[in-house]
């Protein structure tokens, strides 16, 4: 409140402006946070590498037994000119992301249980930059994984583009599809609530998602059933993206990276709104 002597004129009236936040400065905070979180959560990996070796286990399994005796036995036909095990690399790819991905909300339960995700709750971040930073540190994590995977497949024999163009596009599909599948991992964590239980759905879905997919082979095998699932599976659209991009496999390139650019927006959206009632629990 002011105060005039008696008397005195009354003051004039002082328009304060008003200030409005620059857009641009806020996407570039929202991207810094992002970025941020990210980081923090790549750091994780100089305290303990082991999870990066022992993940790279069974995808090399599966290249080495499950690719080499199926290339033999011309179980399933391939058009002249490429390989089973051509065709079998970027779907163990899109495997291995996927079993680092699936299994990432567990991590955020045990941040909850440890008070970290309360503190983090606290700050002026928004809960979708929360989750998109962890979805994408799950990508980046997924990067390293396929280094691994696509150093096997070139020892055993199989050519892959050397295109720098189409390498950086399969490098971008592949950390999309690992964030989709991360941020299906915290959504359901923020439904199960409890580490047992994600777990259980986590062992549950890996494998209907990964063979109902066309990881193992071309969906014009499958029963009509199994195509329909086929159909609205994410992980058959990265499957088919890394095909086009690393063997020149026939694909829509644009489709594929449509679906999956919705499908993980979609679920950072969902995950985003139960992550409260995660924290909150």
């Amino acid at each position: 409140m002011t105060y005039a002597a008696p008397g005195a004129p009354p003051a004039a009236s002082v328009e304060l402006p008003v200030i409005r936040d620059n857009p641009v400065a806020g996407l570039h905070r929202l991207a810094n946070r992002i970025v941020t979180l990210c980081w923090v959560e790549l750091r994780k990996i100089r305290h303990d590498r082991t999870e990066l070796y022992t993940r790279a286990i069974q995808p090399a399994l599966w290249l080495l037994i499950y690719g080499e005796v199926f290339t033999r036995l011309h179980a399933i036909p391939m058009p002249a000119g490429v390989s089973y095990l051509a065709y079998l690399s970027p779907g163990i790819l899109a495997q291995s992301a996927l079993f680092i991905a699936i299994f990432y909300g567990i991590q955020i339960i045990w941040e909850r249980d440890a008070g970290v995700l309360t503190k983090l709750m606290v700050t002026p971040t928004p809960r979708s930059a929360l989750i998109t930073g962890k979805a994408f540190a799950a990508g980046v994590r997924s990067l390293i994984q396929g280094v691994v995977v696509l150093i096997i497949a070139a020892i055993l024999g199989v050519a892959f583009t050397d295109n720098p163009l189409k390498i950086i596009g399969a490098m971008m599909i592949l950390v999309l599809g690992s964030a989709f599948f991360a941020c299906l991992s915290m959504s359901i964590a923020g439904l199960a609530l409890a580490r047992d239980r994600l777990m259980g759905i986590g062992q549950a879905i890996t494998m209907p998602l990964f063979f109902s997919s066309s990881a193992l082979y071309p969906t014009k095998f499958m029963p009509g059933w199994l195509q329909a699932i086929s159909k609205v599976n994410p992980l058959t659209y990265e499957v088919e993206a890394l095909r086009g991009l690393l063997i020149g496999w026939s694909t829509t390139l644009w489709l594929d990276t449509v679906v999956l650019v919705g499908a993980t927006v979609a679920s950072i959206t969902c995950a985003s709104l139960l992550l409260p009632r995660l924290a909150n629990r």
